[in-house]
């Protein structure tokens, strides 16, 4: 093997080590702050779909139980944000801590943001995607606890290409039909939820305290 070869065999070796390595999150602020209970905000959304923001938030209470946190009912927490007046996401986003605190007396507050939610349609293709980013931060010292993002497919689930182009041509039309027909971003919701908001995620949050004790046991 020649010195070019070797070099370029060095460079792609490393392209590929690189690829495969996840940068470790920091984890010290959480750790420091170790909240026992979350209050999570009405994402805001950037995509077309305006359900996608009501859709998502019904997802996210069970990743972040099952992660040993108390969460705040979403629906109460809803409610007495519309008794007051305030129904828009960025602008509940906008709330001071203070105010939060004084109202829901969280340990930490998420903040949620949907940037893309719903079906798009090609010719051999029909694919249901959405995208979420999370952060969440302590509500007494503003401090960023942690952050993180995630996406689902429905392309995840329909990887049989099988068939030719005559087989595309009929999976893409199913897939339109169903999609068409059901609620498929609502259910891809849920897996980006639990992709974002799981303890046993890469990267995710740390596991709460009710999951610490039940480890405990």
């Amino acid at each position: 093997m020649t010195l070019r070869m070797m070099a370029v065999v060095a460079v792609l070796t490393g392209l590929l080590t690189g690829c495969a390595t996840t940068t470790p999150y920091d984890y010290t602020a959480f750790r420091e702050s170790s909240p026992r209970s979350i209050l999570v905000l009405p994402p805001v959304n950037e995509s077309l779909d305006t359900s996608a923001s009501y859709s998502f938030l019904t997802h996210v209470s069970l990743p972040l139980a099952e992660a040993g946190y108390y969460v705040f009912p979403v629906a109460v927490v809803e409610e007495t944000f519309r008794e007051n007046g305030l129904t828009n996401p960025e602008e509940i986003h906008s709330l001071g801590l203070d105010r939060l605190n004084e109202v829901f007396g969280a340990d930490s507050v998420m903040y949620i943001k949907i940037t893309r939610y719903g079906t798009s349609y090609q010719l051999l293709a029909s694919d249901t995607r959405v995208t979420a980013e999370a952060s969440l931060v302590d509500s007494r010292s503003g401090q960023l606890l942690w952050k993180g993002q995630a996406t689902a497919s429905s392309t995840e689930q329909n990887n049989n290409s099988g068939g030719g182009l005559v087989g595309l041509l009929v999976v893409a039309l199913v897939e339109q039909v169903i999609n068409s027909t059901t609620d498929r971003s609502y259910q891809i919701a849920g897996m980006t939820s639990g992709r974002l908001l799981s303890a046993h995620a890469v990267n995710g949050v740390l596991p709460g305290p009710r999951l610490r004790d039940r480890q405990l046991q």
